[in-house]
């Protein structure tokens, strides 16, 4: 499933940008562009200045992705939405850690069960018999 030296989803504390964007499903350039519009997404950079995300950071990336592409709103709409979400009591954004791990392995399970549909689809190997 996973590289053998990668940790384990629900242990792994920090993702990079190219992990985070295939998970989202969108290209890297546009994590960065999101970066400088929604000021509470500042991933970290490692000594090498490569972004390295965190579990809470994945999940407001999940919810901005859900208001640009699926609710269909502006980046203006997306800002004030957030806004009012972290200041209301209960928002969607107080999601802890564990919640946010939940639906990156999800994902991570999606994605690989997915692979394997389409492995199963494929026609065997035609097996060649060998005459004596």
């Amino acid at each position: 499933m996973a590289s053998k030296d990668a940790e384990p989803a629900s242990e792994k504390m920090y993702r990079s940008i190219s992990e985070v964007s295939d998970l989202l499903e969108v290209k890297p350039h546009v994590l960065r562009y999101w970066e400088t519009q929604f000021h509470s997404l500042k991933p970290r950079k490692n000594r090498a200045g490569n972004r390295m995300y965190r579990p809470e950071e994945i999940k407001l990336l999940y919810t901005i992705k859900d208001l640009l592409y699926t609710r269909r709103f502006t980046i203006a709409g997306a800002k004030k939405t957030l806004n009012t979400e972290k200041k209301a009591p209960g928002g969607t954004l107080e999601l802890g850690f564990k919640d946010a791990t939940r639906k990156v392995t999800l994902t991570e399970v999606k994605d690989e069960l997915t692979k394997l549909i389409a492995q199963l689809k494929e026609p065997p190997l035609k097996r060649r018999v060998l005459k004596s």
